[in-house]
């Protein structure tokens, strides 16, 4: 076998480093130059030396420059930072040695195993988030953020970002003396115009972009055609792609990718705390509610599935000994009832654990999203042909079972019988009712199958189901099962005004009977509040959004929707006080320290709040949309 041929690079630049580096292979080569995997030789530790390419160390206005670049970087210390150990010159050669980090580039992560995860991909852009908070505290912008320069450290995924400001300083040039790489360049970068910290967050824009679709925000035929699209072209939103993206997440990649440097966050560290908060409003579901919507909520075990089949049987043997009424009521205590009795015990025994029908909302919702992420590594996300091939199936068999079950019942009927006296019409329509029946069943089980490989169907359906009008009527009769057994206090997710308005309703509940009818309309007037302070947290979060948008905060728009947020917020208080003083007044009337009359006057000082609050709500809308407040092009997704 024949010995490659050594590298004369390869052979001059360890001669020149031997004694202090022992080099062991090459790992790549990009604009910068060439990187190697090498062993430091005093600290017996793995290091990788990142190469200047000798034609431009030969540069006397580059040589300096990189080298200043490089020490400047060195002097960083950041856990999300890989550190420089040196920076140094011997004869022709010009390098720097890094810490060697066992991982893989965000590029190579994507390219292998595709798109990240929602929650992966907001902590791998939180960490890199703060290293860059970290170095433009520093002064330095790092002028080249891309998936390259993103390291994921294997074992304990923690992210590290690599050569701070010494890509530009290398003179790695992408096309008319621009240094940058085109995907991930900002429009002033491109233009060659100065850059600053907000350059460094266009590029993690960018960086997201790639991450959660795995796809360039641009791309073109050469460099320049991504350039000028850079700079000219509108970045398409990342909800726009139909990734089960967060709406918070993906409003900030938007954000990243404006074109104007001032719409987009003002600093990486603001960037840092707002993927914080989205990243805290995706915390793990509590174990029981985790268990209820994965497998207690539902009736798809083997058990219900032998019961369907026997259910049959055991209806016609039991009309055939007892009787047709007595059949019938076999059937349908076996296929509604008993199903709806499992359904309450599942509920009674969610509430003894302190959770309530309110819950399950969230929870669902949870589920959903999570189950989405998954689909989507899978890489199915869209419907097939064969989809649309069996809906049309399931179209035209259940129209021509329609069909032939009607010419059935009319050739029964008097009126009508004589038109259908054919015997071929009704040796017909029999089989071919029998046919297009089962034809019809088979289509609509195959393509729920295959409608499962990119949406959870079945998730979907039991959560319409518990959070409908049967979930309310099945929590409804557990509630009268369980009486006034004690439950267990659960620390969960809810929003504030969900746990108070639980907490009145359990206070209401186990008041003596005569109590709860002189407070009748209780438990309406703390659901009404529950509803409205709901509307003014989500009216709330959508005027963040809006005014984080927008192109202009000098605008008399922008001051006119600040303070309708700050009225919110007021009114927001308001509500979730009222429910606040209804829970204190029941816990005073079970202490005996208040009166159902005083009660009741706090009843109508939450009336006249949410009345107040349905008004506000009303005029709020009527002043956004006479105000239609300009958003920017990268307007909050949808």
């Amino acid at each position: 076998m024949d010995t490659p041929r050594p590298d004369p690079l390869f052979l001059a630049f360890q001669g020149a480093l031997a004694g202090r580096y022992s080099i062991d292979r090459e790992l790549g080569r990009g604009g910068m130059g060439i990187v190697y995997l090498a062993r430091e030789v005093h600290l017996d530790r793995l290091v990788a030396i990142k190469l200047l390419p000798p034609e431009r160390a030969r540069d006397p206005a580059l040589r300096p420059r990189f080298l200043r670049e490089a020490r400047l970087a060195a002097k960083l210390s950041h856990p999300n930072i890989i550190p420089i150990h040196a920076v140094e010159e011997r004869g022709e050669f010009v390098y720097y040695v890094i810490a060697f980090v066992d991982g893989e580039t965000l590029t190579q992560r994507v390219r292998a195993r595709g798109p990240l995860p929602t929650s992966e991909g907001t902590r791998v852009l939180r960490e890199v988030a703060w290293a860059l908070a970290y170095a433009h505290g520093q002064g330095l912008v790092h002028r080249d953020v891309k998936p390259d320069n993103i390291l994921i450290e294997h074992g304990s995924g923690r992210v590290l970002v690599a050569d701070f400001g010494i890509a530009a300083a290398a003179g790695s040039e992408s096309a008319d003396g621009v240094s940058g790489t085109p995907e991930f360049m900002s429009p002033e970068q491109a233009l060659g115009k100065p850059v600053d910290a907000r350059s460094d967050l266009y590029g993690l824009g960018a960086t997201a972009f790639f991450a959660f679709s795995g796809r360039f925000v641009f791309d073109g035929h050469s460099v320049t055609e991504v350039l000028a699209k850079q700079v000219a072209t509108a970045a398409p939103q990342l909800a726009s792609m139909g990734l089960p993206i967060p709406r918070k997440v993906a409003f900030l990649v938007d954000r990243c990718l404006a074109k104007d440097p001032s719409h987009r966050p003002e600093t990486a560290q603001t960037l840092a705390e707002q993927l914080s908060v989205a990243l805290e409003q995706r915390r793990e579901l509590p174990a029981a509610l985790r268990a209820f919507v994965k497998r207690q909520a539902r009736l798809n075990g083997g058990g219900t599935l032998i019961a369907g089949f026997l259910l049959l049987p055991a209806s016609i043997t039991v009309s055939a000994w007892f009787g047709g009424y007595a059949g019938f009521a076999t059937f349908f205590l076996g296929g509604f009832g008993a199903p709806f009795a499992y359904l309450v015990s599942r509920a009674r025994r969610l509430m003894l654990l302190g959770y309530e029908h309110s819950d399950l909302g969230p929870a669902f919702q949870s589920e959903t999203e999570q189950t989405r992420e998954e689909l989507a590594i899978e890489g199915q996300r869209r419907a097939s042909t064969m989809e649309y091939v069996l809906l049309n199936v399931v179209r035209f068999c259940g129209a021509a079972w329609v069909v032939s079950g009607a010419v059935l019942i009319a050739a029964s009927n008097d009126v009508f019988g004589p038109w259908f006296e054919h015997p071929m019409i009704l040796d017909i329509a029999g089989p071919v009712m029998v046919l297009n029946a089962t034809a019809t069943l088979l289509a609509l089980i195959s393509r729920i199958a295959l409608l499962q490989r990119h949406r959870d169907v079945d998730t979907e359906f039991w959560a319409k189901l518990w959070i409908g009008r049967v979930g309310r009527l099945v929590f409804r009769v557990a509630r009268k099962l369980l009486g006034k057994r004690t439950r267990q206090s659960a620390m969960t997710h809810r929003a504030t005004e969900l746990s108070l308005g639980m907490a009145a309703e359990q206070l209401f509940e186990s008041l003596p009977k005569e109590e709860r009818l002189a407070l009748k309309d209780l438990p309406a007037a703390l659901k009404r509040l529950q509803t409205d302070a709901q509307a003014l947290r989500k009216r709330y979060d959508e005027l963040q959004e809006v005014l984080g948008s927008a192109q202009n905060a000098a605008s008399p728009d922008y001051a006119e929707l600040r303070a309708l947020r700050d009225h919110v917020h007021a009114k927001l208080g308001d509500a979730v006080g009222a429910l606040e003083t209804i829970r204190l007044s029941l816990l005073r009337l079970h202490a005996g320290s208040a009166t159902v009359e005083g009660l009741t006057t706090h009843l109508g000082v939450a009336a006249e709040v949410s009345e107040e609050v349905e008004r506000m709500i009303a005029a709020h809308g009527d002043v956004e949309r006479a105000l239609r407040f300009p958003r920017p092009e990268v307007a909050t997704p949808v």
